[in-house]
């Protein structure tokens, strides 16, 4: 035994050391290749590309950074809005072209690009939008509505059919494997149980996608409006037009100003620039500008102490089972966004905090213990929080400590409901599978929720007692949060989705507008003028989060995936099997991808 001890440890030691040795090389290989900050030359076209999602703050991949630094600056909101800032006051900037495809980013997210860029525009400096072969969809489009000039390839798609939304119903197949759902929810447009246990959506959940559809149009129609002059009714009746040579269509209605290539838009820039078509402009990148200072974009920087924290909350609310090995959870814990908010308390130079908000819910518990952070945090400096995406459900019972509540037009909130789900598989475990359970248990509620049988009647009582005790503890903070009172409260709450306009009109909401709006709100609650962004999480490179905590991050990359409990004591395996927990999920009863 005390061999075998000794051989392993040996060979945990040497693969460490290998580990080591090789993080060491590419350390060294890293710093030799990593560039300065760029040098832009007079007359320099910054470009950009577009296509899928575009996040309000890119999530970085340490390791992935580490092999390819260029990853490092990703095109997301936060770095867009900056990248435009700059080149709108920077002298060597001539313009910037945009080509743009499929882009799939959020409706509250494209709301804040389109900002960014009519800010940019202000400038007088030109904005040119071109497409490749894949052609630009509705939510491209919206964002090229603002340039001064729109290219397009003749024979490349054009795309502007209007918007779908599709729910999966599962009903069927899981009366085909035997499974039996059981949900519970609180509120009647909560519509958890529609894709279980219903062959159509009821009528409460279609009126809310019905109103969110709706709400993404009107916002795309404006924007064409807008630019072509043209009105809502033509705007519809090109919609509805047969897609054929719909490029041409789109051409000769105005919508796009050249059919023509790359070389027509270089063209176009050389013309604008007042520089030959023999001649050469240059470009700098997306990525590469980001490395770009303020400083040296000719943005004058205060030089003042006082800083306004903004901290990015994005994901599902869920428990601290284990953490990241680069600390990269994707979703919302208590731990970790305690670490935040302590760090914004504990610096005196931040004088107010901002919560960026991107959520659609999650477990109950955990967002409670989140709004009890936030809460904690508003009784010191002011704090807002600004509704990105989504904050609905926990995200929205998050919000709630919030002083103040700014939600963009698009923003989808409320969900003011809890659910449970529960499915027996009985059938599918005895009658398919041929299973069979003898259970031997000590108290009456030894085998409470069991999976294999139906729940008793019993059980279902103790369910509701659950949901309508949190579904009250929602309403209360809500009620106290927006000065309602709980039948108020619950007149608005019962589940029921809404946009962040709709919100602003219900008294959910306190001011529209996107993280810009809120940081100005901050700085005013301040009372500060001038004014430093303090951003949260701190963004660490690979090195500084492989050797901050190398012990603990090298159990965390072995076992990490291990209840906290089984990593500390393997004899507690059994509780694995054994455990079981119903919980309760404040969560958006639908997740809808609308194009």
């Amino acid at each position: 035994m005390q061999f075998l001890k000794t051989f392993f440890a040996s060979l945990l030691g040497t693969i460490l050391g290998i580990m080591l040795l090789i993080v060491i090389l590419v350390a060294a290989l890293v710093s030799s290749s990593s560039e300065p900050e760029p040098y832009i030359r007079p007359n320099t076209v910054l470009t950009i590309n577009l296509s899928g999602d575009i996040p309000a703050r890119a999530a970085v991949d340490p390791l992935q950074e580490l092999l390819n630094p260029r990853l490092g600056a990703r095109v997301s909101v936060e770095s867009l809005k900056s990248n435009l800032k700059k080149a709108a006051s920077h002298d060597n900037i001539a313009g910037v072209w945009v080509t743009a495809n499929q882009v799939t980013a959020s409706w509250a997210d494209l709301e804040s690009v389109y900002n960014a860029l009519q800010e940019y525009r202000e400038s007088g400096k030109f904005l040119y939008f071109s497409t490749d072969d894949l052609g630009m969809n509705e939510k491209a489009y919206m964002l090229a509505s603002v340039a001064d000039s729109i290219f397009y390839n003749p024979e490349t798609m054009f795309f502007m059919e209007g918007f779908v939304a599709q729910i999966t119903m599962y009903k069927g197949m899981l009366d085909k494997i035997g499974i039996q759902p059981d949900i519970f929810q609180a509120g009647d447009y909560k519509g958890v149980a529609d894709p279980f246990m219903r062959e159509t959506i009821s009528d409460e959940l279609r009126v809310q996608i019905d109103e969110i559809l709706e709400a993404y149009t009107t916002t795309f129609i404006q924007s064409v409006m807008e630019r072509t002059g043209m009105t809502e009714a033509e705007v519809n009746e090109f919609m509805n037009t047969p897609p054929v040579n719909r490029t041409l269509q789109a051409y000769e209605k105005g919508l796009i100003d050249v059919l023509g290539y790359q070389d027509d838009v270089e063209k176009a820039i050389k013309n604008r620039m007042g520089i030959s078509d023999d001649a050469q402009f240059r470009t700098v990148s997306h990525g590469r500008y980001s490395r770009v200072s303020n400083r040296r974009a000719g943005i004058t920087e205060t030089t003042t102490s006082n800083k306004i924290a903004v901290i990015y909350a994005s994901g599902m609310f869920l428990p601290q089972i284990a953490e990241s090995p680069f600390g990269q959870t994707g979703n919302i814990t208590s731990e970790n966004f305690k670490k935040q908010i302590d760090a914004a308390l504990e610096d005196d130079d931040i004088k107010a905090i901002v919560v960026h908000i991107n959520s659609p819910g999650g477990v109950a518990t955990t967002s409670d213990l989140v709004w009890n952070h936030m809460r904690r945090a508003a009784n010191k400096k002011p704090l807002v929080a600004s509704m990105g995406t989504v904050a609905a459900s926990a995200g929205y019972y998050m919000a709630a400590a919030a002083d103040t509540i700014v939600a963009q037009n698009n923003t989808i909130t409320g969900s003011i409901g809890v659910a449970f789900q529960f499915f027996s598989a009985e059938e599918l475990l005895s009658d398919k599978l041929g299973l069979k359970f003898e259970t031997i248990k000590t108290h009456e509620f030894s085998d409470l929720f069991d999976l294999s049988r139906p729940l008793t009647s019993q059980e279902t009582e103790i369910l509701n007692q659950r949901m309508d005790n949190f579904y009250e503890r929602f309403l209360e903070v809500v009620a106290e949060s927006r000065g309602m009172t709980r039948d108020e409260a619950h007149e608005i709450a019962q589940g029921r989705v809404y946009t962040g306009a709709r919100a602003f009109e219900l008294g959910l909401v306190d001011i529209l507008g996107d993280l810009d709006t809120a940081i100005e709100i901050a700085a005013e609650m301040a009372e500060i003028d001038a004014y430093k962004i303090d951003v949260f999480p701190k963004r660490e490179d690979f090195f500084q989060q492989l050797f901050g905590s190398a012990e603990a991050k090298m159990r965390n990359m072995l076992f990490g995936w291990l209840p906290e409990n089984l990593r500390n004591d393997a004899n507690t395996v059994n509780q694995m099997i054994t455990h079981r927990d119903l919980t309760a999920w404040k969560l958006m009863p639908f997740s809808i991808q609308i194009d």
